[in-house]
């Protein structure tokens, strides 16, 4: 399905000509219409599905439009001097990725203006984010703390908010911000068309979402498989093992651009810790360190300035660096989504990857789930010479008491007559990009 064939306006389709977008994703073909209807919506779907358009371009192209019309009978007007939409992401990395996509989606749109807020500015920032606050920016992207602190101090007038978009919501969750985002929607008003994505679907969201969502339009896309130029291997070892490991992966290789993850911050410590004893050029990424030591480490990273990341999975999705030639899993994953999630940062941008797996005895049974979700048996290497000999590949048996663990809308009737052909759509985009 393309994009032509939505109720999306032409200052939106431009656009995406410009862009070169055609085609829709399934996340998109599933939620764009229906978000276009007036549908709350709670998406189940991975990082890059495709789901920051899918719920930006069909918000977007009701604020350009001014109003909406919904075929339950409702219409919605968008004042100009009022906040409309509110977007929460889980860190600020993520929602400055959400507002470069604003950038793009909007670039014809001259009455729709965002301000993207969160933590770790300086009093400039802040002044900035106070005064699009005030005059009613129509979009705000915001990390959950940052916009609670401008609430506190009655920043925000949230009473004419139109639209309410929780992004990463587990990741959200998993960080404790369960509280926060019940507080802040609190303040929603009860007729708020609530948006929901999240990677995971456990208990806490599922309660989560009876919470915010009124009737929601349940939209779920299979987690796809990690891409086939990826080398996956496993060493089955014990915990003390794995420094050996990995120390005798960097002496027999030239290794740059890895990024080690574990499961606690603790662990990233030691880990990284151990790295530097061994006088590996690494830096560590996780949550107990301030927003601008995590922007400097970053920027280590990026730039090559340090070989290895070693990280919590803060690092695992909504990270944009397409150059990592290897991941190594610390620890085994709990669910198949985070291993996929977790290697997906290597072999990017039609480069290889490799991504190699420490699965302690603990760990069997969880990397044996992840093979069965992979419909394959991952490689398993022999341990370097030195280490002894590792424990046998066998699934732990589970403790006592412990079990295992639509519809296609029209999309937007109001706004802008789709009375254009294809035609004049390419030539108004061609005649703009020329300016």
């Amino acid at each position: 399905m393309t994009f032509e064939e939505t109720y999306l306006n032409d200052n939106i389709l431009d656009a995406l000509y410009d862009m070169h977008f055609e085609e829709m994703t399934p996340i998109q073909e599933k939620c764009i219409p229906e978000t276009l209807d007036g549908h709350d919506i709670l998406g189940v779907a991975q990082t890059g599905t495709g789901k920051t358009a899918a719920y930006l371009l069909p918000i977007l192209s009701m604020l350009d439009d001014g109003y909406a019309d919904f075929p339950d009978g409702r219409s919605v007007e968008f004042p100009k001097d009022a906040i409309n939409c509110i977007i929460m992401a889980p860190t600020r990395e993520l929602a400055q990725q959400i507002d470069r996509a604003m950038q793009g989606f909007s670039y014809y749109l001259d009455t729709v203006g965002s301000v993207a807020i969160y933590g770790g500015n300086d009093g400039n920032r802040y002044h900035q984010e106070l005064n699009a606050l005030k005059t009613g920016a129509d979009v705000i992207i915001a990390t959950p703390g940052r916009f609670i602190s401008h609430m506190t101090m009655d920043n925000v007038d949230m009473s004419k908010v139109s639209f309410f978009v929780l992004d990463e919501a587990d990741r959200m969750l998993d960080m404790g911000f369960y509280d926060d985002i019940l507080k802040i929607a609190k303040q929603l008003p009860k007729t708020c068309q609530v948006i929901m994505f999240s990677a995971t679907m456990p208990e806490k969201i599922e309660q989560l979402a009876k919470t915010l969502l009124k009737n929601p339009v349940e939209v779920k896309i299979a987690v796809s498989k990690p891409a086939e130029k990826i080398r996956q291997s496993a060493y089955v070892c014990y915990e003390a093992q794995k420094l050996g490991i990995i120390e005798s992966m960097f002496k027999q290789n030239d290794l740059k651009r890895v990024i080690i993850f574990a499961g606690k911050i603790n662990k990233v410590k030691d880990v990284h810790r151990a790295l530097l004893r061994m006088k590996i050029n690494a830096g560590e990424m996780h949550s107990d360190l301030t927003q601008a030591e995590r922007d400097e480490m970053m920027f280590r990273f990026k730039s090559g300035q340090i070989d290895v990341l070693v990280a919590t999975d803060i690092l695992s999705r909504g990270i944009d660096i397409d150059d990592i030639a290897m991941v190594i899993n610390y620890d085994v994953p709990r669910d198949a989504e985070d291993y996929v999630h977790r290697i997906g940062r290597t072999a990017r941008a039609d480069r290889d990857g490799r991504a190699v797996t420490f699965v302690s005895p603990d760990d069997v049974r969880y990397f044996q789930q992840i093979e069965r979700f992979l419909e394959r048996e991952i490689d398993k290497n022999a341990l370097p010479d030195g280490l002894g000999e590792g424990p046998e590949y066998k699934a732990a048996k589970p403790s006592a008491g412990r079990g295992g663990r639509r519809r296609g809308g029209k999309g937007h009737r109001g706004g802008k007559s789709r009375g254009k052909g294809r035609g004049n759509v390419y030539g108004n985009a061609k005649k703009r990009s020329g300016k």
